[in-house]
């Protein structure tokens, strides 16, 4: 989704969803609402300090990553989208409190050089997002230079991991031992003395063993980060290779199905928390799930359940769990986006998720063509029939049945094998004359099959 051009900084690519594509290694850190940025001429009236004068941009969402500035306009209509890289900001001027701030939008500005021109660049918060926790993890991000740091750091963790795990493999020397003497030769405590001794030295074991357990987790979750890493550039080389080749039955190269299947679900490597988004949290989880959804609904024909979805993102989203709430009010808010995607709720209160390109007549032509074979005029069709024909499960299968047998496509009968469904007739029927037999007509296919039979 390409955004639209800026006079001086650099535009920021977006997803069909309008979330931000992020760069390898990239995090979000923070986002804040209802952001205005403007040239700090614009802003005191003057041009007076020499730097370059930017056209302003109002109203929308500030995006702070590892490597970028990310200002994404709240105007469905305006699709302008701008990054400021970190690394091109030479200073960070201190928020200073006065009684004049108490009167007007809070507001911090930092400096920066884009193509050779220095701009001075004031960040008005119109919104009620917390500017403060915003512009500490500014300085934080910006004093860690991630985009510079991220190949030594890896190198670092995968050093700490290595150390922590052989340091956990030192037993912890024995702080008592048989005989009237211990370990260290000293003379071993008895009685009451004895037991609040043992008692202690039991708990500093204890505590010991907790600190290296934690620091092992610790090295753990910094392991697990380079694996969704890992993960998504190799989701992303399987997306790339499925675009770029057909389907020729060599999978040799892309490996197993399983393996294909499994990658394809994981690598989210900046899932949307409520730490990072705060208010705006549900609806970037919104666009943020707009995005995911799509590789998944291309294999799953167009529609998927929503509870195998609730699987597949919390899977992606590593140790970032949502809830079934939160994944609910997410899909909710798809209605007030532009995306290509929506939730559907059948009669039967099963809801799933499906492509707005998606078209219910040409799954039921699908299910015409099958229930009119030979075998399916005596027997019927059952859902996992149909599932083996539409490509999706059975339950979902299902629910197009029946959503077949509300439009008269189909009639329904109900035994103890279970559901099966047979070709409507009733609609070529003449109530006027009801011997009279068509000779094009299903109903005379019918007779046909069942007089074969």
């Amino acid at each position: 989704m390409a955004a639209a051009p800026h006079n001086y900084f650099p535009p920021a690519s977006l997803t069909t969803s309008g979330r931000p594509v992020l760069l390898p290694d990239e995090v979000e850190c923070q986002l804040l609402s209802g952001v205005d940025l403007e040239s700090e001429d614009n802003a005191s009236g003057s041009n007076s300090s020499g730097s370059y004068d930017f056209s302003p941009l109002k109203s929308g969402v500030l995006i702070l990553t590892t490597h970028r500035l990310l200002w994404l306009s709240s105007n469905s209509s305006n699709t302008t989208a701008i990054a400021i890289a970190l690394g091109s900001i030479t200073h960070i001027f201190s928020a200073k409190k006065s009684i004049k701030a108490m009167f007007h939008s809070p507001r911090f500005r930092f400096q920066v050089s884009v193509n050779s021109k220095s701009a001075v660049v004031t960040v008005v918060v119109r919104g009620k997002g917390d500017w403060e926790a915003f512009f500490a993890k500014l300085w934080e991000s910006w004093r860690a230079r991630a985009w510079e740091t991220s190949d030594t750091a890896s190198k670092e963790s995968g050093g700490s991991a290595s150390s922590s795990s052989s340091s956990s493999l030192v037993p912890a020397p024995s702080s008592s031992s048989g005989g009237l003497y211990s370990s260290d030769g000293s003379v071993r405590m008895v009685g009451v003395a004895g037991i609040l001794r043992k008692e202690q030295e039991m708990w500093e074991n204890t505590d010991k063993s907790l600190q290296d357990a934690f620091q092992d987790l610790n090295a753990l979750m910094s392991k697990a980060k380079e694996m969704m890493t890992l993960a998504e550039k190799m989701r992303q080389k399987l997306l790339s290779g499925s675009n770029s080749q057909t389907s020729s039955g060599n999978d040799d190269e892309m490996g197993s199905k399983e393996i294909q299947d499994w990658l394809l679900s994981v690598g989210i490597i900046s899932p949307v928390t409520k730490e990072s988004a705060g208010a705006l949290y549900h609806q970037q989880l919104s666009r943020q799930l707009a995005d995911f959804v799509r590789v998944p609904l291309e294999r799953a024909g167009g529609m998927i359940n929503l509870i195998d979805i609730y699987c597949l993102f919390n899977r992606a989203r590593g140790t970032e769990l949502i809830s079934p709430e939160d994944l609910l009010q997410a899909c909710s808010l798809w209605e007030k986006f532009d995306v290509p995607v929506m939730l559907r709720k059948f009669d039967s209160g099963v809801m799933v998720i499906q492509n707005k390109a998606h078209s219910d007549e040409e799954v039921f032509a699908r299910i015409k063509a099958l229930v009119t074979k030979p075998d399916a005029f005596t027997y019927g069709i059952s859902a996992s029939d149909a599932a083996m024909t539409l490509g999706i499960a059975p339950a979902m299968a299902k629910e197009h049945l029946l959503s077949a047998e509300s439009k008269g496509l189909l009639c329904r009968d109900i035994s103890p094998d279970g559901f099966r469904f047979y070709v409507n007739f009733f609609s070529e029927i003449d109530p006027n004359n009801l011997y009279l037999v068509k000779d094009h007509s299903l109903y005379s296919v019918w007779i046909k099959a069942t007089a074969a039979s």
